[in-house]
């Protein structure tokens, strides 16, 4: 564990950032934010291995918390808000909690960062147990908010993921994942928002969505288990069934309604020509895996896909 914050050090490509013109600005940031990039590459096993750890978990019936304080914190709900619409998974199995509560989205409540027992508190109040997965976010690696609640994780079983973008952090040390998102000092000294802000929420895009995609909630490269709750998705989804299954816009939308609106049903459908009831079944065996359930679907009846 080290004490050496890479995030607060002086960042000496930026020295004379306040005397530059919004040009010089501009390049100067784009190039510095290409240590991102790097970061994140020489860790991408770590990334993989969180992934896999929250599979695993969710499989058993795991939920997934997040939590942070600051910019960390609305990262993390950001995050979680966004993967009830895009893989229909309730809300309450992906959970973001910010230090200082919802007013924090909002308000500079950084204060609270420091506050060692709400974190706790929250988490109780979930009835968190050893079946699911914290994943701390802090980019110092340091903040009791967030130590806190993963040192808790640990105390009752429970599985802990945490990002932050020092080496040898005090997360990491507290953690089965230590993911160490290491992109240098900011242009601002100790900006988080900025460099360490971003490839947070790349890391956050990376377990979320790697996990998803592992879970069968995505096929090809579309999304096929997102909430029909708008005219705007009704028609991606019409445009998804359509270009998956090569059929025009108008014939998606009727077999998509003939499958009770639900796309993996009516994607399974048309492939396999299938009943809506052997479509429910195949994919309800394959626990809403759509590609598993093709594979499975045309394993049995001895042809290949």
């Amino acid at each position: 564990m080290s004490d050496r914050r890479i995030t607060e050090t002086v960042n000496p490509n930026s020295i004379s950032i306040d005397e530059m013109s919004s040009t010089d600005i501009v390049a100067l940031m784009l190039e510095e934010d290409k240590a991102i990039y790097t970061g994140l590459k020489s860790i991408t096993s770590t990334i993989a291995a969180g992934i896999d750890l929250i599979v695993e978990q969710w499989k058993q019936g795991g939920r997934v918390f997040v939590v942070g304080a600051g910019t960390s914190g609305r990262i993390g709900i950001l995050d979680a808000a966004e993967l009830g619409p895009t893989f229909s998974i309730a809300q309450e199995r992906w959970m973001g909690f910010i230090a200082g509560g919802y007013e924090a989205m909002w308000k500079p409540l950084e204060q609270h960062e420091d506050d060692e027992h709400k974190s706790v508190e929250e988490l109780k109040n979930q009835q968190f147990s050893n079946n699911d997965v914290l994943i701390g976010l802090t980019a110092s690696g340091t903040t009791p908010y967030v130590l806190t609640a993963l040192s808790y994780a640990n105390d009752i079983g429970a599985r802990t993921i945490s990002v932050s973008c020092n080496h040898q952090t005090r997360s990491s040390a507290l953690s089965e994942c230590g993911i160490e998102a290491v992109v240098g000092p900011e242009v601002i000294k100790g900006s988080t928002r900025l460099k360490a802000g971003t490839a947070q929420k790349m890391v956050m895009n990376m377990l979320s969505t790697g996990a998803m995609i592992r879970l069968g909630k995505v096929y090809q490269n579309q999304m096929v288990d997102m909430q029909l709750i708008n005219k705007k998705l009704v028609v991606r989804a019409e445009q998804t069934l359509a270009e998956i299954t090569d059929i025009s816009e108008a014939e998606a939308s009727t077999l998509l309604r003939d499958s009770d609106y639900d796309l993996k049903v009516a994607i399974f459908k048309k492939i396999t020509n299938s009943t809506l009831e052997e479509a429910n079944q195949q994919l309800s065996n394959a626990n809403g895996h759509l590609k598993n359930a093709i594979n499975h679907f045309y394993t049995n009846k001895g042809i290949g896909e």
